[in-house]
């Protein structure tokens, strides 16, 4: 274990004015807070904060990062607390510290949930001070150099984050050496047998092709000595993880891999890469399509190079990469090698970095998902969609330049210029000619996106699109669409149930009302009314308290015979309904509880349905009628059978209190007790549990099947509602056969 003069010493390699006093301080702090707590190796927990602290000194980062991270476990793991940290080290540490502390009471059950809220936590921090990312990947890279000793059980789990969050998030912030360790560490714990395999054949690759890397440095080195251009030039290798990648991703063997063996040409000003680039394509022929510019057109992670491929000694190609050296030290440490991030006095603000950096400026674009209100489990998608890429950088036709991930579509590209010019689109043109908007784009081209006011993206496009903003946005807009949908038509049941109680309705007057109905707006309202929560003579009650509504007896139904309007064997744009003897014009609907005759009645038998879902009746000669909620999916197989549809209505008597039938699905913890409580928390609500079925989808969750029997639309809901505040439940939803 890291003494405490080492510390000090390793920081003041880089910083001569080093806080010594305060090095020292946090040290004897975490170790005392840490006690005798230890590490699945056995060795003392304190040792973790320690070789965190070690590897940040590697950055040369400041003394404030340095003691965040000796101190970054404190809060989380032993009984410190902010507030202490505030008073001994300051409010820097402390928010340094707080932004490095897990969630903790998180009221989600889900693991996948709460991994998506903490990394929510985690980035927000980020956006404020970019050194709680640098303690995060030190300790993330620190845990998987020892992931050994954990569990097997855990070590797949923790692998896998790590290669779908922390990896990418290090490339993103620029810092590839990071980056390649976390993969290669993740790799070979994820994949054993594949990294080994990999790993012995570049073991045999290294021992056959040495001697051809030292004359392809040789040689560079002296054509580059005899133009005057001072350069390192150095032979790498791709890492396992990189190589298995390119296997799966283009299908091929590992023989048919051209570019095992790459250079580094390291050379003095940014003129000087063009000239080197010049003296290799002189020396040897350049592969076609395998030259980028990086240095004229940086990644969004900061990241600048001339990358190029030439064929070179024994007609094997050479991947190359030229850069200066200030390029190479950004291309390894990325947003660590920020000036701003050495010397705390001279930190200026995230604005500052923000225009310097075009790492930092991507993160606090996708935060921009944070203002939307996704849940946690689609801001993890998001970010994941935004940290998986490879880039392409096209053109907006004023030459605004927009990069995307590859395999984008202009649509993502729409999206990418703003959430209104995506939403609005509806065709495009790439390079000047009409193209398809689910087209891929490729470097260089040129997009125009057409649009048209007032249109809304299908809700198709959210599986075509490949960057997170985009399914964001177009998720948004069709939750939005179909409430607008909803609130017309409950506008227009509204405006009929007001026009038959005889009463006068205004927009004025209902908002007055909404408290009552427990709405924000009117949009809202209606739309509740359209869902079919809100019953519509509650809404004429609300604004007219005086209002009673009567109820009319139905007419006793007779059957009609062919040939007389509303026949069941007329086909036409409108319900098939029964007529009662006497009625005049339409037909009247059919009371669910007033049936004569013999025609029977039952309820779907997937789900059911409950007073206050719209419903509607489908006949089947022989057996009666069967009661859909218009929402049951299974409505879709008698869409060709018009005949068959009838409107109906519910008929409940307030004063006779009965129950129907109604399913739900819950996902809860797997553990005993959890079906008492939930089955006490259903009887509480006055409802009865006609029956229960079990299926278990993983150890920590199990779904139940409850057949419920409950009075009425609102009672489901306030069930559904008191569920889902349970502890011990992840997920509620309700079956509609």
């Amino acid at each position: 274990m890291m003494r405490q003069y080492e510390l000090v010493e390793r920081v003041r390699k880089y910083n001569p004015k080093v806080d010594e006093d305060l090095l020292n301080r946090a040290y004897v702090y975490a170790m005392k807070a840490h006690g005798q707590q230890t590490r699945a190796s056995g060795d003392p927990y304190f040792s973790h904060p320690l070789e965190v602290a070690a590897i940040l000194t590697d950055l040369k980062l400041d003394d404030a990062t340095i003691v965040a991270a000796v101190l970054h476990d404190t809060v989380e793991d032993t009984s410190s607390t902010l507030d202490e940290i505030e008073r001994l080290f300051g409010p820097q540490i402390r928010k340094l510290v707080d932004g490095l502390t897990k969630i903790e009471k998180l009221d989600l059950v889900s693991k996948k949930a709460a991994q998506g809220e903490n990394f929510r936590k985690l980035l927000l921090a980020v956006a404020d001070d970019v050194r709680v990312l640098l303690v995060k990947l030190a300790d993330r890279l620190h845990n998987m150099r020892t992931l050994h000793f954990v569990p097997v059980e855990k070590r797949a789990r923790i692998a896998q984050e790590t290669l779908d969050i922390y990896a990418p998030l290090a490339g993103r912030m620029g810092m590839q050496r990071l980056r390649e360790e976390l993969e290669g560490l993740a790799f070979r714990h994820l994949m054993p047998e594949a990294y080994l395999a990999i790993e012995s054949r570049l073991h045999e690759l290294r021992a056959r092709n040495g001697r051809i890397i030292k004359r392809i440095e040789k040689e560079l080195t002296e054509e580059f000595s005899a133009r005057g251009i001072h350069a390192a030039v150095t032979g790498r290798q791709k890492t396992p993880f990189s190589i298995w990648r390119k296997m799966e991703r283009k299908s091929i063997a590992f023989e048919q891999l051209s570019d095992i063996f790459g250079f580094r040409i390291i050379v003095d000003e940014v003129e000087d890469c063009y000239r080197a680039l010049g003296v290799v394509h002189t020396k040897w022929p350049s592969v076609p399509g395998r030259f980028k510019d990086y240095v004229s057109t940086p990644k969004q992670n900061d990241y600048r190079s001339i990358h190029t491929t030439v064929i070179g000694p024994g007609h094997q190609r050479v991947e190359l990469q030229i850069r200066t050296a200030t390029m190479h030290e950004i291309a390894r440490f990325g947003i660590a090698a920020h000036a701003l991030y050495k010397d705390s006095a001279s930190i200026e603000g995230k604005e500052e970095l923000a225009k310097e950096s075009r790492a930092f400026k991507w993160l606090q674009d996708t935060l921009d998902l944070l203002a939307h209100g996704d849940s946690p489990d689609e801001f993890l998608e998001h970010t994941r969609l935004e940290l998986f890429q490879d880039q392409v950088f096209c053109f907006t036709p004023k030459g605004g330049l927009i990069a995307l991930p590859r395999g984008a579509t202009p649509i993502d590209f729409a999206y990418a210029v703003h959430t209104l010019v995506g939403n609005s689109a509806v065709g495009c043109k790439i390079n000047g000619r009409i193209a398809p908007v689910l087209s891929q784009l490729q470097n260089g081209d040129e997009v125009e996106i057409i649009r048209a006011e007032g249109h809304v993206p299908p809700a198709a496009w959210e599986s075509l699109v490949v960057t997170g903003k985009a399914r964001a946005a177009i998720r948004r807009a069709t939750r939005e669409a179909v409430r607008m949908q909803y609130a017309g038509l409950g506008r227009q049941i509204v405006a009929r149930a007001f026009e038959r109680a005889g009463r006068p309705y205004s927009d004025d007057k209902l908002k007055i009302a909404l408290p009552r109905l427990a709405r924000p707006s009117l949009d809202d309202a209606f739309a509740a009314v359209g869902r079919g929560e809100i019953y519509s003579g509650d809404v004429v009650k609300a604004v007219h308290p005086d209002f009673t509504e009567e109820r009319k007896q139905p007419a006793p139904l007779k059957r009609l015979e062919p040939g007389e309007p509303g026949w069941f064997g007329m086909k036409s744009n409108v319900n098939v309904v029964f007529k009662a003897p006497g009625a005049t014009g339409e037909a009247s609907a059919i009371p669910i509880r007033g049936l004569r005759g013999d025609v029977p009645v039952r309820f779907a038998p997937e789900g059911g349905a409950v007073p206050g879902d719209r419903i509607v009746g489908i006949l089947t000669p022989g057996e009666g009628i069967t009661i859909y909620p218009i929402q049951s999916p299974a409505l879709t197989a008698f869409d060709d059978q018009p005949d068959r549809w009838l409107d109906v209505r519910w008929d409940i008597d307030p004063e006779n209190r009965e129950l129907f039938p109604a399913r739900i699905l819950v996902t809860a913890i797997n553990e005993p007790g959890t079906l008492g409580a939930l089955a006490t928390l259903i009887g509480e609500t006055g409802a009865n549990i006609d029956n229960v079925s079990f299926s278990v989808h993983s150890p920590d969750f199990r779904e139940m099947r409850f057949d419920l029997e409950v009075a009425d639309l609102k009672h489901l809901n306030d069930i559904i509602a008191r569920l889902r505040a349970s502890a011990v439940v992840s997920k509620v939803e309700r079956v509609n056969g």
